[in-house]
């Protein structure tokens, strides 16, 4: 196929999973106002915070119709959607200030937890699960997988309970939470990468079983296709046959798993944030919840499942890519 007949491909793909977000979104944000609908808390009260046990009911009853909280809610949600569209998140009840500025002033520690995290679990992965499927049934390939069934048994909260301690209680090796040193004045790239290590070692070493496992037999099988054999019959090395021939075919459906875990994903870098202390969107979704605070909690469910949709779609780019015998408009 042609290089524009790619691009062409590329953009029906994009086009057919914009038709698949835009009613996933629509129904995420129905289902969260639905469920901030049947809230028993009263959003006026829930605002004025103590003051509500001393305000009158005037003021609260002011405050609702300043809301439009005795609205339908049709005309609530209809209202609540032509905001985001124009930007406004809301009010954060848990945080006392606008949802957009906490989205802004967290996000990008989550993201950077997340992303750090996935990437060592995925060279890992690749590198691991190769080594035991090419020595399959081995000493390695045996305690690759005993290890990889017991962590993935294993609740990602009590690992990091575990590491730290372990490795910050008992040794003394890492900081037990937090971004910087409590008598720090100033925040620096080596000292939050050092608080970094432990999280971001939890969080991939959580997620590293499922992929581990599905290299490792993606791996095998592929070692018995024809182009692998015949490369080890050419008198290859080892290494070359392996990393060169029969990983490269194991990746095609590598990149779909990788795609469908990030929600995994995502759901273990809040409880990570949570048990280390963390500044992302993990601690202000568990204070969320507990408190009810709807706003926060529709903002950061609506961004994820944006962020899903688009590694879904960035996951089928790339497997196109990676395999030019993929059609991407049909």
């Amino acid at each position: 196929m042609t290089r524009s007949g790619r691009l062409a491909g590329a953009g029906a793909v994009v086009r057919r999973r914009l038709l698949v977000a835009v009613p996933v979104l629509a129904a995420t944000s129905i289902g969260m106002f639905a469920l901030g609908a049947a809230s028993p808390v009263d959003p006026a009260k829930q605002y004025a915070g103590a003051a509500a046990f001393t305000a009158s009911e005037e003021n609260l009853a002011q405050i609702r119709a300043n809301w439009g909280v005795d609205d339908p809610l049709p005309v609530q949600y209809l209202r609540w959607i032509g905001n985001l569209v124009q930007g406004d998140l809301g009010w954060s009840t848990s945080r006392h200030e606008p949802v957009a500025s906490v989205l802004s002033a967290r996000a990008g520690w989550t993201l950077l937890l997340i992303g750090v995290a996935l990437a060592l679990a995925l060279v890992g992965s690749l590198l691991l699960g190769s080594l035991a499927a090419y020595r399959r049934g081995g000493l390695f390939d045996r305690a690759l997988r005993t290890a990889a069934y017991a962590v993935q048994s294993m609740p990602v909260f009590w690992l990091g309970l575990a590491a730290i301690a372990v490795f910050a209680l008992a040794l003394g090796w890492f900081p037990a939470g937090g971004l910087t040193d409590v008598t720090a004045t100033s925040t620096s790239w080596a000292d939050v990468a050092h608080h970094l290590i432990l999280p971001v070692g939890v969080l991939a070493v959580s997620q590293a079983p499922w992929f581990v496992l599905f290299v490792r037999d993606a791996v095998a099988e592929s070692m018995r296709d024809d182009h692998v054999l015949a490369a080890r019959a050419r008198g290859l090395p080892g290494r070359t046959v392996l990393f060169g021939h029969a990983l490269r075919t194991a990746l095609l459906p590598f990149l779909t798993l990788v795609g469908t875990h990030l929600p995994e994903l995502v759901g273990g870098a809040v409880l990570v944030e949570t048990v280390f202390s963390l500044p992302g969107l993990g601690a202000v979704t568990v204070a969320a919840a507990l408190g009810s605070d709807f706003p926060l909690l529709a903002a950061i469910t609506l961004v994820t499942t944006a962020v899903v949709l688009a590694a879904n779609l960035t996951t089928d780019l790339a497997y196109a890519a990676a395999d030019p015998r993929v059609r991407l408009d049909g």
